[in-house]
This record gives C-alpha cells, sequence and structure tokens, in this order.
C-alpha cells in the first residue's frame, strides 16, 4: 500500500526556504537519508507529513492544482499566523477567486508558492 512520502515544493533559494518553512511551521531539518534528491524538514514531535524542498527554476503557478491548507482554530488565529507569516518573509495574494464568504486566506511563501491558511471555526454567513 503507498502512503504519502512528503509534500515537496519547488524552491528557487533552498536555504531561505529551509528558515521560513522551519519557523512557519516548527519543523526541523531531516539530517539523514530520506529518498530522493531533496531537503528534507519533518515535524519538530515526528508526528505529520514531511516537507521536501527542491531546487526548481521554474516560476511557480498563479492558480496552483496543488496547494498546503494550514490549519487554525478560529479567525483571530488566521490573522495571527497571517501576520506572523508576512513577517517571516511570506505576501499576502491579491486572489481573485475567493467566494462570497471565505473560510480562508492566501498567501505565498518568499518563493511564490501559493498556500492557505483556513479557518477551521468559520461559520459561513
Amino acid at each position: 500500500m503507498l502512503t504519502v512520502g512528503a509534500i515537496v515544493l519547488g524552491v528557487h533559494d533552498v536555504p531561505r526556504a529551509v528558515r521560513f518553512w522551519r519557523e512557519a511551521l516548527g519543523y526541523r531539518l531531516h539530517e539523514t537519508g530520506f529518498g530522493g534528491a531533496a531537503t528534507i524538514l519533518v515535524p519538530a514531535d515526528g508526528a505529520g507529513t514531511p516537507i521536501a524542498l527542491q531546487r526548481n527554476e521554474t516560476p511557480p503557478q498563479d492558480h496552483p492544482r496543488i496547494h498546503l491548507d494550514l490549519h487554525v482554530a478560529d479567525v483571530a488565529a488566521q490573522e495571527a499566523e497571517a501576520a506572523r507569516l508576512v513577517a517571516l518573509g511570506a505576501q499576502r495574494v491579491a486572489w481573485d477567486r475567493y467566494p462570497e464568504d471565505p473560510d480562508f486566506v492566501v498567501l505565498a511563501d518568499p518563493d511564490g508558492n501559493r498556500f492557505c491558511i483556513v479557518d477551521l471555526g468559520h461559520v459561513p454567513a
């Protein structure tokens, strides 16, 4: 049976991506072999999905088909985390596909990879 081994992000500047995602998620650098030629970050407690950072010159997509959803409990946490990640180097994205009452905000990491912060406590209007 297959399992998800890692989520791979293409990045231009691997050291910068390592700094951003380690600070963003509290992950640590995986020091031993993992398979593939990427830099691997893993959750500090070992539970969860690793992120592999692989050098890539292709520009990120404006509307990617696959992206990360990062979950928070409520809108206050969503805004606090968005502000914290922007301070770490993320950018808010002028997303043109928000629904009328979104439960998510779209940001881009320092390499332009889009990701969302989703408010799990959102009650639709």
